[in-house]
């Protein structure tokens, strides 16, 4: 039976509160093992989780770097009704899970919209939450987060944790910052001004200047979770996109 830090599915899924964990030596992609899971029935609280992915995904299909006892791989099946809740979860679970890794990274965790955990200017970790539909209706969410323990040779801009961090602590953080995420007090509609005061306080692209998703300065965010840009047009809000620093544009 696979175990992950010398403790199997059925032991982590009891230090973890858990109804069921799936651990696994290496998988594909923890997000396709839970939607499979997800479409048989498991309930909310299912957490799959790897020593290794061999296909780790990011936003828009990116590859993410997923090597053994390197870093934190796993995605948490929720059931979040509400769609507006939906569209902010990633940036709900980040804000949660940046509080709880501070004292882990020994530092202010910063986030990247949309979905990036950075630590010393570098990408500590990413967030990809996928949704299945029955129609109008969402029948399940598939929150995927990796965290990098060890940051991966050869990948710039890649940051890790400092030396000694648990594998558990970190994935105790993950559930944690899941399970307070989408059972949220908020979870039936967008960011509330004392969410988006804690997202300003930790925001990385404040003030920035960009070049992507539209040319101008980072001016935080809005309660849906778009981006919000100021241009010399005026204001631009983006619920998608990707952001390339001015400096780095060519």
């Amino acid at each position: 039976m696979p175990e992950y830090e010398g403790l199997t599915g059925e032991a982590l899924a009891r230090l973890l509160g858990l109804p069921r964990v799936v651990a696994l030596a290496e998988t594909e992609s923890t997000l396709d093992v839970a939607h499979g899971l997800a479409e048989q029935g498991a309930p909310a609280g299912t957490l799959v989780v790897a020593d290794m992915q061999r296909s780790g995904r990011g936003r828009m299909g990116r590859a993410w770097a997923s090597m053994p006892g390197q870093g934190v791989w796993t995605t948490l099946i929720e059931r979040v009704a509400d769609s507006r809740a939906l569209d902010v979860l990633s940036i709900r679970v980040g804000l949660a899970l940046a509080e709880l890794l501070d004292p882990i990274a020994g530092e202010t965790v910063r986030l990247k919209w949309p979905n990036d955990l950075l630590v010393a200017g570098g990408k500590l970790g990413g967030i990809l939450c996928e949704t299945r539909w029955a129609g109008q209706t969402p029948s399940w969410v598939a929150v995927g987060v990796g965290v990098n323990v060890v940051a991966p040779l050869g990948i710039d801009g890649a940051a890790g944790l400092p030396r000694g961090a648990a594998r558990l602590a970190v994935l105790s953080a993950i559930v944690s910052a899941v399970r307070l995420a989408a059972g949220h007090r908020y979870a039936t509609g967008h960011l509330h001004p004392e969410e988006l005061a804690k997202f300003a306080a930790r925001d990385a692209l404040a003030g920035a200047r960009i070049a992507s998703p539209s040319a101008g300065v980072a001016a935080g965010i809005d309660a849906t979770g778009a981006l919000i840009v100021q241009t010399v047009h005026g204001v631009d809000a983006h619920r998608t996109g990707t952001v390339v620093l001015a400096e780095d544009y060519s």
